[in-house]
């Protein structure tokens, strides 16, 4: 059993009104992932680190976070985030922008998005805020290759806990 936590990252929502966190949520219980936190973090680089450092403790094996993903000053899951992967995973902020592209047009070419594998193994994606894009990227890229994915490093995860205890 797959396990995940979400990070919605959001200077205003709370938990009752984070229709996008609630929606990740949804889908990946739809596909039996546990779901084994969900927080709301604000637009500040670093409460966005520690929240994320946090969730790596927990030992999920997914770790997605949406929102401050876009081109505004206050957007900074970007920078937080990409320091602490040890690996991206380009093709997944390239096809995400190419689908998106499609239902938005060019407004898409600002956002960012990114997935790759932190230093426990973790596969961590971080998606734009909006509802849509949240659907887009867990139904056409996240969820069909979800288990290979986490399958292909988790000897690594395995072993590297085991160290770490």
């Amino acid at each position: 059993m797959l396990t995940a936590t979400i990070l919605t990252v959001s200077d205003s929502r709370h938990l009752a009104e984070d229709g996008s966190g609630a929606l990740i949520k949804a889908r990946l219980l739809e596909n039996d992932v546990t779901v084994i936190d969900h927080r709301i973090v604000v637009d500040d680089q670093v409460q966005i680190q520690a929240a994320y450092l946090s969730q790596e403790l927990m030992g999920a094996d997914l770790l997605i976070i949406n929102g401050g993903t876009g081109v505004a000053q206050r957007d900074v899951t970007i920078p937080a985030i990409t320091p602490l992967l040890t690996q991206q995973i380009p093709g997944f902020g390239e096809a995400f922008r190419a689908l998106s592209f499609k239902e938005i047009g060019t407004r898409a070419l600002a956002s960012h998005a990114i997935a790759g594998f932190n230093l426990y193994n973790q596969l961590t994606y971080c998606l734009p805020g909006s509802k849509n894009a949240c659907q887009t990227a867990l139904d056409q890229l996240i969820l069909p290759e979800l288990q290979h994915l986490i399958f292909e490093r988790s000897n690594q995860r395995k072993d590297l806990h085991h160290h770490a205890h």
